[in-house]
């Protein structure tokens, strides 16, 4: 695992869940403190709408790593 600037280790990879793709990076990028262009990002599966169309009914899940170029500053 990589360190930050204060010694603590930074996950490689996580995998993340959100009611869509976009809210899931969202979160991941939140959770991982980088931005857009400093992660690599793989669908593992996309949302199930639930009844009517409604969101939510199964989330959408990623894996997002850190690329290997990432520098916190």
């Amino acid at each position: 695992m990589k360190s930050d600037t204060a010694g603590n280790k930074m996950p490689k990879s996580i995998e993340v869940e959100g009611s869509t793709v976009d809210e899931a990076i969202k979160r991941a990028l939140e959770l991982l403190g980088v931005s857009r262009e400093n992660i690599s990002i793989k669908i593992v599966s996309e949302e199930k709408k639930g009844l009517f169309g409604m969101e939510g009914a199964k989330p959408a899940k990623i894996k997002v790593t850190l690329k290997k170029t990432y520098k916190k500053s």
